[in-house]
């Protein structure tokens, strides 16, 4: 190969150079914000052609697409090197610590903005509530709730003797501040490495030899903090973007399991960061609970660390065989991408440090690029080819599709379609101003007005009563599959210790609960979806009913789109820690207390119940929240927008046709054209 003959050294693959090829990968990205800039300029031209009414309803769909800000949420094995492909997503090797174990006690959300400089432009932190603090701490915890009731044996033992430790440390940091920190926030107009150690960072107990209190020191305010937000200037990322690092989901520590499962199911798009060692190794229950919920599309497998393999060529094929197989036995997203790469080779190439590579991994490095390099990367400088064999530019490839393809699409899409709308609108109420068309004067403007806050009200409440319905429905199917599990899971129980007794281990998948949730769930998304799409049809002819009650042929050509309706949450809750997840002998304690197996059962049965009882909550709660908040939100925009075209049109049409309608033909022309031109922008990405 034409790359063994120019670089077959490691000395050689190590010289020195500046990559040019850090933005390789997000060509579609790139195109996209092109098409975003367009779009926001389709929007300004539309606005300063439109009376008071529209102008609002465009200054909501500029602010609609200024908030589009595509989200990137990280999960994986603890010490996989999340951090360390954050920075080189980010283009910036040193950005967040990567030293520290744990670095990541918190989720952590970069946004970044595209820019000619680096810089850092602000943070914010979040403390926890009291409810929070109370619910994590105090009470030992959801597993240290647990492990008080069974007897606190094992694993969970040693969960709970964590959280104690959490406690009295947070406790001697802070002092008397910690009461008064609790649901506060933090705001810097900067950031740097001191900085996030000492809000993220969990880190020793230090002290003071003065006086006994704990100082500025690394993990300060790390017990306390709920989340964190970093803003920075990138000069890499075409489009502006949210990266998210997350706690290791398989850290027994499980102190954060909730936020990071909170921040999945806010995420469209999931990077799964796995360690080429340990690849979905059996230990890896709790990261395997979480993808299975998510669709293949939405995730993507980064194996990093290859750089650690001795023979990445052959071992490669292996480790996705391996991977693909644990995901089919656990009904996991057999079909999601899977990209091998090293954040180490992408550090050392913003860094500027490839001579400095360990030779281990340049040697890797080298029988690497001998099997993957393509004979059009082997001139390029050093610097590029290790950035090619990163894996980030095959990364972000895989990302910029999905990003451009699930979402940015969809959200010009949507701000197009309403876009139409305005502009048609203030076609049809020129027409209105010019012709004094229409039968406006058949009602009045106040009874216009009144008609179509009725036709929204009316709308609003049949649609909340339809979700209602399924919503109810589900939460039936959701709890006889509960009474289900805690019927077979007692009963397995009983069996077990008549046949071997409580010396040997017994324990209970959880799967067929998880497995028969998320099929109710699946229903209630397709039944959730059809009444949407229902609902928002029947409410574009209501506001298309009221607009030709009062202005007839007029508003014949105004176009109104149907709402998109918002994709459900995934259901990640699912992936939440149970006791029945943990092979240990919790139980084996608790029975030698019990008198008799019917009271053993009635006494097991509660207690598996009290565990599960959050779990069901979020599954049944939390999620119906999101999905009913975002149908709502979709019908509530929808008509925000109606009530501002009606006004444009009874402005124009209170105004009775006069000369004060009226442009002179060359300025008519030209506003006309305009006109035009931003609806051919709108056009072309509404379909």
């Amino acid at each position: 190969m034409t790359f063994e003959s120019d670089i077959d050294t490691t000395t050689q693959i190590r010289a020195p150079a500046r990559p040019t090829n850090l933005k390789a990968g997000m060509e579609e990205l790139a195109r996209f914000a092109q098409d975003a800039s367009h779009m926001d300029e389709a929007l300004d031209r539309l606005s300063d052609l439109s009376g008071p009414g529209a102008e609002r309803a465009v200054a909501r769909l500029k602010e609609q697409l200024a908030a589009f800000e595509p989200c990137i949420t990280l999960l994986g094995q603890v010490k996989s090197g999340k951090t360390s492909l954050i920075n080189a997503m980010a283009g910036w090797a040193d950005l967040l610590p990567s030293d520290v174990n744990p670095w990541t006690s918190v989720v952590t959300s970069l946004h970044l903005t595209p820019a000619s400089r680096r810089a850092e432009t602000g943070a914010r932190f979040r403390f926890m509530t009291e409810a929070e603090w109370d619910r994590l701490t105090t009470k030992g915890g959801r597993i240290g709730e647990l492990a008080g009731r069974a007897g606190a044996a094992g694993e969970l033992e040693k969960i709970r003797r964590q959280i104690d430790t959490i406690r009295e440390t947070a406790a001697r940091r802070l002092g008397r501040n910690f009461e008064l920190l609790m649901g506060q926030e933090h705001d810097y107009g900067y950031f740097d490495k001191n900085l996030l150690e000492r809000y993220i960072c969990l880190g020793d107990d230090f002290e003071s030899e003065d006086d006994g209190q704990t100082g500025d020191d690394q993990g300060r305010f790390a017990d306390i903090t709920r989340s964190a937000e970093l803003f920075l200037n990138c000069q890499t990322v075409p489009f502006r973007m949210c990266l998210r690092d997350t706690p290791g989901v398989n850290d027994t520590f499980m102190m954060r399991e909730m936020v990071t499962i909170n921040a999945v199911r806010d995420s469209k798009l999931c990077v799964v960061v796995l360690s080429a060692g340990q690849a979905l190794t059996s230990v890896d229950m709790a990261l395997i609970r979480m993808i299975a919920n998510l669709k293949s599309r939405d995730v993507v497998i980064f194996v990093n660390r290859i750089d650690e393999l001795p023979d990445p060529a052959a071992q490669v094929s292996e480790i996705e065989q391996s991977i693909r197989q644990t995901l089919k036995d656990h009904d996991g997203p057999v079909d999601a991408e899977i990209i091998f790469g090293s954040a180490y080779w992408a550090g050392a190439v913003l860094s500027g440090e490839i001579e400095e590579m360990d030779d281990k991994s340049a040697a890797a490095l080298m029988e690497w690029a001998r099997h993957r390099l393509e004979a059009s990367l082997a001139r390029q400088s050093a610097p590029n080819i290790v950035w090619e064999m990163s894996g980030l530019p095959t990364l972000w490839r895989a990302l910029s599709e999905r990003i451009v393809g699930t979402l940015g699409n969809s959200c010009l899409a949507n701000v197009a379609r309403s876009a139409i709308t305005i502009g048609t609108s203030r076609q049809a109420a020129r027409s209105v101003v010019i012709e004094g068309a229409g039968g406006a004067s058949e009602i009045s403007m106040h009874e216009l007005r009144a008609a179509m806050d009725k036709v929204a009200s009316d709308s609003m409440a049949a649609l909340e009563a339809d979700l209602e319905a399924i919503f109810a429905e589900y939460r039936q199917r959701a709890d006889r599959a509960h009474e289900t599990f805690l019927d077979r899971a007692t009963h397995s129980l009983l069996e077990h210790l008549e046949r071997r007794g409580a010396e040997h281990m017994w324990d209970y998948d959880p799967t067929g609960l998880r497995m028969l949730l998320r099929s109710a769930y699946s229903v209630l998304c397709k039944r959730v979806k059809a009444a949407a799409e229902r609902h928002y049809e029947a409410a574009v002819r209501d506001a298309a009913g009221v607009l030709y009650q009062g202005f007839g042929a007029a508003v014949e050509g105004i176009q109104l789109g149907v709402p998109q309706v918002p994709e459900a949450p995934a259901p990640v809750a699912l992936a939440q820690t149970i006791a029945l997840d943990f092979n240990d002998s919790w139980w084996a304690s608790w029975w030698r207390r019990a008198r008799g197996q019917t009271a053993f059962a009635k006494r097991f049965r509660r207690l598996i119940l009290a565990e599960t009882e959050d779990f069901m909550n979020q599954m049944k709660d939390a999620q119906t929240v999101d999905i009913r908040a975002g149908v709502l939100r979709g019908m509530t925009a929808f008509f925000d927008q109606q009530k501002d075209v009606l006004f444009e049109l009874t402005s124009g049409a209170h105004r009775g046709g006069g000369v004060e309608g009226l442009f002179a033909s060359d300025e008519e022309r030209q506003r006309r054209e305009l006109l035009d031109s931003a609806l051919e922008t709108f056009e072309r990405h509404a379909a």
